[in-house]
């Protein structure tokens, strides 16, 4: 009965424009609810949006960024003559070890990306408070296996860590208040991903002026100008925002966005996968240097780009490579993984071996924050787009005042109608 009273409502022209007269009036209804939403959020969160776009701006040439500030430290001025290759792996891991304190445990090893950059190794010093050990770096000269220096990045009593990328680092990811600091930005993210929703729902033209939404109108007064750049610099970079905003929700909350994945795509190799070392009696640690060797042996295209050491007696020794030719046209990264004992590969995860969907969803989930993924046109393409950050801030509050300022005139202004 009501489809054939629509049906009739429709096929005349008053009926038509009172069905859409009523329709838009409820698209306007909710339309306000929406504003309310997206406006407290940005009002809320946006000037922490505007630090973690400008922070993250700085952060995709982190490492262009930390070579400039650090020469002699982190860039270095090349080989010797008599020194045309690296020192043995071994050889600067003991270097390293050498200005370590006994209770350090090294996390990580950034090799060096090219011939003139120091090994860089990540390493924590438990403390009395279990939950928030210290952070440092090493550097050591991959040629003389000489520390080239040091610097804290978490350290008790300190807010604010060695260098400008460290601090740069820990302001993006946790707002310098430590693990604290992680969850609490990774929340804001969840957050930040509602409100760029809502101003898409927002931006959205019910009256299908499409022309009006994509571009700024020019010689516009200045209200119109505010809102023009907030509605269209908000939609040319929403795509991205979310694809930012859900990788870095991933690295702060890593445990409650995997949750999800393994419920959607239980088979992943990132929930199955185990590697464990086989050690027994009389059989000691291979080293990293035979490790290397073997996998270089297997796999010999591509950079170096990390090394991680075992960690306990079946640790594995776990190696990744980038750039590897003909592996993908995008994010191309190889990590294998070895015995510690007997020097056996035991896993290999690249883009050929990932077997469910949710492999190949978190693997993309750091060159799509870093910009990595699509070389240098994705990098700048983030570096544009964090710098949107604090210019939808300002919009955002400029045109919450002007919408303020306005509604006040209008509750101060006498009705004049004569009566």
């Amino acid at each position: 009965m009501m489809n054939r009273w629509m049906s009739v409502v429709r096929q005349s022209p008053n009926g038509v424009d009172a069905w859409r007269a009523a329709r838009l009036s409820r698209l306007k209804a909710r339309r306000k609810l929406w504003l309310e939403v997206h406006a407290w959020l940005g009002l809320i969160l946006g000037f922490f949006l505007a630090i973690f776009g400008i922070t993250g701006s700085v952060l995709v040439f982190y490492e262009e960024i930390d070579d400039g500030l650090n020469p002699g430290i982190i860039a270095l001025a090349g080989p010797v003559e008599g020194q045309a290759y690296f020192r043995p792996v071994d050889d600067i891991l003991e270097a390293a070890r050498s200005v370590m304190p006994n209770r350090a445990q090294i996390g990580s090893i950034v090799y060096p990306r090219h011939d003139r950059r120091a090994y860089q190794f990540f390493y924590r010093v438990a403390t009395d408070n279990e939950s928030t050990p210290e952070l440092r770096h090493v550097f050591v000269d991959p040629y003389t296996a000489e520390v080239t220096g040091t610097r804290a990045v978490i350290e008790r009593g300190r807010w604010i860590p060695d260098g400008f990328v460290p601090f740069m680092f820990q302001l993006h990811f946790a707002l310098l208040a430590g693990k604290t600091g992680v969850v609490v930005v990774g929340i804001m993210g969840v957050i930040s991903i509602i409100s760029v929703l809502t101003g898409l729902i927002l931006w959205w033209p019910l009256t299908g002026n499409w022309r009006r939404v994509l571009t700024i109108k020019r010689n516009a007064s200045p209200e119109r100008l505010n809102h023009d750049v907030h509605q269209t610099f908000g939609f040319y970079t929403a795509l991205i925002l979310l694809a930012v905003l859900l990788s870095g929700v991933y690295m702060n909350l890593p445990d409650h966005f995997k949750a999800p994945v393994k419920l959607l795509s239980p088979d992943s190799r990132t929930f199955t996968d185990n590697p464990q070392s086989s050690p027994a009696a009389g059989r000691s640690p291979i080293g990293f240097d035979r490790a290397l060797a073997g996998v270089r042996r297997r796999y010999p295209e591509g950079r170096i780009n990390g090394l991680r050491l075992p960690e306990g007696e079946t640790g594995v020794y776990t190696i990744s490579i980038r750039d590897v030719p003909g592996l993908s046209r995008f994010w191309s990264e190889r990590r294998v993984t070895v015995d510690q004992y007997s020097g056996e590969i035991l896993t290999v995860h690249d883009p050929d071996t990932r077997t469910a969907a949710g492999d190949t969803f978190l693997d993309w989930m750091w060159p799509l924050h870093s910009g990595k993924a699509f070389g240098w046109p994705g990098r700048i393409l983030i570096f544009f787009t964090g710098l949107a950050c604090p210019v939808l801030y300002v919009t955002g509050v400029v045109r919450w005042l002007q919408k303020r300022r306005a509604k006040k005139l209008k509750i101060r202004v006498p009705d004049r109608r004569p009566a």
